[in-house]
């Protein structure tokens, strides 16, 4: 439903037109954006780990990302929000997602090859579709069933000619404790009632938060000697604090209010699909047969999933 009006006072313009109603190729266009944004995380972060430390870095992601989604915000006429309630909202999913699967992700990543990284990431809407039925009582039914499932088989084969080499037990921990945490913060998103607060002050807001945890925890446990600040850093960092966090977390925070939970995790299919396109043109990897059959299940099964509920409206 559209915010109230004595809601939309407190949010610009732009924050009204993602509160309101999005036609099902806008709301498709934004899955696969962020997929695509989210899709180039992994090759940045291997990046900037060849400069830095795994703590560090998720907390220069968070600071970086923030002051740019924050200056966005206060720039476009968004206001802080304005109620404890929804400090507090920011605050459970900020931990949830920004903080405690942020950092995991990227010590797992660390630990892992691409592939594993990406299969284990795509796993999120499982836990998504879980976590709603446990919490929300959502079910899926009919065709948003088969493409959660199909979403899931595609990229589980579109990842396969990646796993194995250099996996460790401890990064495949790490990276399911950052898709759990990612959507359990996504529920939350559901359980809370945000919609004083815009998607874009939402995610910025949640973002500091993050940074005021994070930062201490990396200065005790790494501090700043084993960080290479130069351009080999800065470019993948702010990629991964930008692009990769900031903007496509806003996004999904726009996504969650327009579509059950399950449905609104589904971006997460599409993520080994970019992840193998971009590591084809930045990398030179080539794409074999196996990879563009489980791309086309992806694809496929995140259009069902995705579009389910517009079609159960109709």
């Amino acid at each position: 439903t559209s915010p109230t009006p004595d809601v939309q006072h407190t949010q610009s313009g732009l924050a009204r037109k993602l509160s309101s109603g999005m036609s099902p190729r806008i709301t498709l266009a934004i899955i696969f954006l962020i997929a695509l944004l989210i899709g180039g995380n992994y090759t940045a972060l291997k990046f900037a780990l060849d400069h830095g430390t795994p703590m560090m870095i998720t907390a220069f992601r968070t600071i970086v990302g923030g002051i740019f989604l924050m200056g966005f915000a206060l720039a476009i006429g968004e206001r802080l929000p304005q109620r404890r309630y929804d400090w507090i909202s920011i605050l459970i999913v900020s931990l949830c997602i920004t903080t405690t699967s942020s950092l995991t992700l990227v010590m797992g990543v660390n630990k892992v090859t691409a592939g594993v990284g990406a299969l284990l990431s795509s796993t999120m809407p499982l836990f998504t579709a879980l976590l709603a039925f446990l919490i929300l009582r959502e079910r899926l039914r009919g065709l948003a069933l088969v493409g959660l499932m199909m979403g899931l088989g595609g990229a589980a084969l579109l990842s396969s000619p990646a796993i194995g080499g250099d996996t460790s037990p401890a990064g495949v921990g790490l990276l399911m404790i950052a898709t759990s945490s990612w959507a359990f913060g996504t529920v939350m998103m559901k359980v809370r009632d945000v919609s004083r607060v815009s998607p874009v002050m939402f995610v910025a807001v949640q973002l500091f938060f993050s940074a005021v945890v994070l930062f201490p925890i990396a200065m005790v446990f790494e501090g700043l000697g084993d960080m290479d600040f130069g351009i080999g850093l800065a470019v993948p960092l702010f990629y991964a604090s930008v692009p990769a966090m900031a903007i496509s977390f806003a996004l999904m925070a726009t996504i969650v209010r327009q579509a059950p939970a399950a449905q609104a995790a589904s971006p997460a299919y599409l993520i080994p699909v970019f992840g193998v396109v971009l590591a084809f043109l930045i990398r030179g990897e080539q794409l074999q047969l196996v990879e563009v059959a489980g791309g086309a299940l992806v694809v496929l099964g995140v259009f069902l999933l995705s579009t389910a509920n517009i079609r159960e409206a109709a």
